[in-house]
């Protein structure tokens, strides 16, 4: 998602410098017009900006304060003078992207306003074309300054900015709960197509009725992505979807709160990650969920 957020940015006229882990993923951004930079503090230092667009937890931690261990896919662990929060100056506003857990999004607003720097939580909804034709949805949380500072780079990205709050995890919380919310969606469809075909109605013909019932852009995209066992290449990975599915765990159980869809969910995300469907697309999990009663 990183790579189409930039090169959108890019597209708009922003002055851009990138930096990845992984460096030679950002060749193609650097051939685009965007600054190669060697490390996350080089690359803001100077920025009123700074944007983040991260898989899980432990690399926000890793870019944002430093640390870390290399390995086959990564370049070295930074130092914390390299990593972001050491190069961002005062005054300017990190924006994070990634869908990470509640503690972190906290941790990184206290973090940030004790370097009197801006803190902004604005996940999206979309998949990777969403974001190379700016129509992501964007949640923003943050102080009202740093929002305000945020918001052309935000409107640049998606089709609409919709605030949640001044308290950056709100909009951390909200992600969790819409990505669960999809997950459920495709557990129910994933069943249902098992259970049309054990009646020997075509999932595409059950898709007809339901997206004519429903007429959900949303049920038509995942609904016809199960039908047709279109599962690569991945536009959000199985992997990835399991991560997502504990933050909402995770997120459930801080909240005092016992929920039974997420533990599901999860229990087939981890099923289907089993059987190396890990960098499938998410909506594979759905074979796991109606298997059982499936006679196709």
């Amino acid at each position: 998602m990183g790579a189409p957020m930039a090169r959108r940015l890019l597209e708009a006229g922003f002055e851009l410098a990138v930096y990845n882990r992984s460096r030679e993923r950002a060749a193609a951004l650097h051939a685009a017009g965007a600054r190669l930079a060697a490390s996350p503090a080089e690359a803001i230092r100077g920025a009123d900006l700074a944007m983040t667009m991260l898989a899980d937890d432990a690399a926000i931690e890793q870019v944002v304060w430093g640390g870390g261990k290399p390995d086959a896919d990564r370049n070295a662990g930074l130092a914390p003078q390299d990593a972001l929060l050491a190069g961002l100056a005062a005054g300017a506003t990190h924006i994070s992207l990634s869908t990470i857990s509640l503690p972190l999004a906290r941790r990184l607003a206290a973090a940030h306003g004790a370097a009197g720097q801006g803190f902004v939580s604005a996940p999206v909804f979309g998949r990777p074309d969403s974001a190379a034709g700016g129509k992501l949805w964007v949640l923003a949380a943050g102080k009202a300054m740093a929002v305000e500072q945020a918001r052309p780079a935000l409107e640049t990205l998606g089709q609409g900015v919709l605030l949640v709050g001044e308290e950056p995890a709100m909009a951390n919380a909200v992600k969790i709960a819409g990505n669960f919310t999809l997950a459920a969606m495709i557990e129910a469809l994933g069943e249902a197509q098992a259970l049309a075909a054990g009646a020997g109605v075509a999932p595409e013909r059950l898709m007809d009725v339901l997206n004519r019932l429903y007429q959900s852009p949303v049920y038509r995209n995942y609904g016809d992505i199960l039908a047709a066992r279109r599962f690569e290449p991945a536009g959000f990975s199985l992997r990835l979807g399991l991560k997502d599915a504990t933050l909402a765990q995770q997120a459930a159980a801080e909240a005092g709160l016992k929920l039974e869809l997420p533990e599901l969910i999860a229990s087939h995300l981890r099923a289907a990650l089993e059987r190396g469907w890990g960098e499938r697309d998410w909506s594979a999990f759905s074979q796991v969920a109606g298997e059982g009663i499936s006679r196709a």
